[in-house]
């Protein structure tokens, strides 16, 4: 059954792409071009999820050691001069696999996610073959990376790919934690900042910005929703947004997904999928009918227009049926309702009893 009412017009972007969808519910829909196009750091959810399916973490596990090595240091000094985003390191440091992931995902370090690269696969190509890998698994068919960090404008990708990788890596709890964090402590470089400013507006606990001149500012974002008792999990992307610069990206970027978060907050709610009214009707063997219905509206969280399956069961309820008696169920989303019976039945007259004796 579809939930009643006009269809849902979000306020999608002028420009670029998004792509919006709920967890347990469904795509809510996107805009924009289906065309894959650069993604700036957005690709740092691959490597860390990469990372993390080859190397897992739980709880406060830290994980294990890098030490980071001449080479490293002479990537990271190699990548000043085009003023990429990096956090300082020293020969010797040691960094932990949790240092290393919230370097990668707070303040987004293209000398990082070169170094996990090295450290998980032995080369950057060897780990770029294991992220397009990754990407063919999780069915991204427009997604094609060359790079860990993403800088490189030849890595490539849709929002509706990079939401399906999202929702993979929110499986992991130390990555949900660790893109929710506002800010963290790592060796040398001390405390780092989180580049995602929306986070904690309108329930935004993750996941990624992303920002070079051909990608445009970009962000891949989840945000918890709580409607009728039922806690949800949006996920979605709005990318390729105009701008002259990075702040003015990013910020392009957050205007558009806060307007459309409100407009989520104001379509998703519980709705009456079945009212309770009759729905069909019980025949007694001698011609004595009542009605059936729900003992209470049968209602679910949606909006207008989401389909949603709907499964009904029923049992024999005898030869004669009392007001109000259980015949059935009805349930959709997890949310379950008895079909009941308006009034009793009569008891069959005795001529009906005597035509019928053997």
């Amino acid at each position: 059954m579809k939930i009643p009412g006009a269809a849902v017009k979000l306020p999608w972007p002028d420009q670029g792409s998004a792509e919006l969808m709920i967890e347990g519910l469904g795509r809510l829909g996107g805009s924009g071009s289906s065309a894959a196009a650069p993604i700036g750091s957005v690709a740092k959810v691959m490597t860390a999820y990469v990372i993390l399916r080859d190397h897992p973490l739980s709880g406060d596990e830290e994980g294990p050691t890098l030490t980071v090595t001449a080479a490293d240091v002479a990537d990271y000094q190699a990548r000043i001069a085009s003023n990429q985003s990096l956090v300082p390191v020293q020969v010797g440091e040691k960094l932990t696999e949790r240092d290393a992931i919230e370097a990668l995902m707070l303040p987004s370090a293209n000398n990082i996610a070169h170094q996990l690269a090295i450290w998980d696969a032995g080369s950057e190509s060897a780990f770029v073959d294991k992220m397009n890998a990754a990407a063919d698994e999780l069915g991204m068919a427009a997604t094609r990376y060359t790079d860990p960090s993403g800088y490189l404008p030849t890595t490539v990708s849709t929002a509706p790919d990079q939401v399906k990788l999202a929702r993979a890596a929110l499986k992991s709890e130390v990555f949900a934690e660790i893109v929710a964090l506002p800010s963290a402590t790592i060796p040398v470089a001390g405390k780092i900042r989180n580049y995602n400013d929306l986070l904690g507006v309108q329930g935004v606990f993750g996941i990624k910005t992303g920002s070079t001149d051909e990608a445009g500012g970009c962000l891949l974002f989840a945000a918890r929703l709580t409607v009728g008792g039922r806690k949800l999990t949006i996920v979605g992307a709005v990318f390729n947004q105009p701008g002259l610069n990075t702040p003015e990206q990013l910020a392009n970027v957050n205007r558009e997904i806060k307007t459309l978060l409100r407009a989520v907050r104001q379509s998703v709610k519980q709705y009456t999928l079945l009212p309770a009214e009759p729905v069909g009707e019980i025949r007694t063997a001698w011609g004595d009918t009542t009605q059936v219905r729900p003992a209470a509206p049968l209602k679910v969280v949606g909006w207008p227009g989401l389909s949603v399956p709907v499964k009904v069961t029923t049992s024999a309820p005898g030869a004669t049926v009392t007001a109000g008696q259980p015949v059935g169920v009805v349930q959709a989303s997890g949310v379950r309702v008895n079909l009941q019976a308006d009034a009793a039945t009569s008891d069959p007259s005795v001529w009906w009893r005597l035509t019928r004796t053997s």
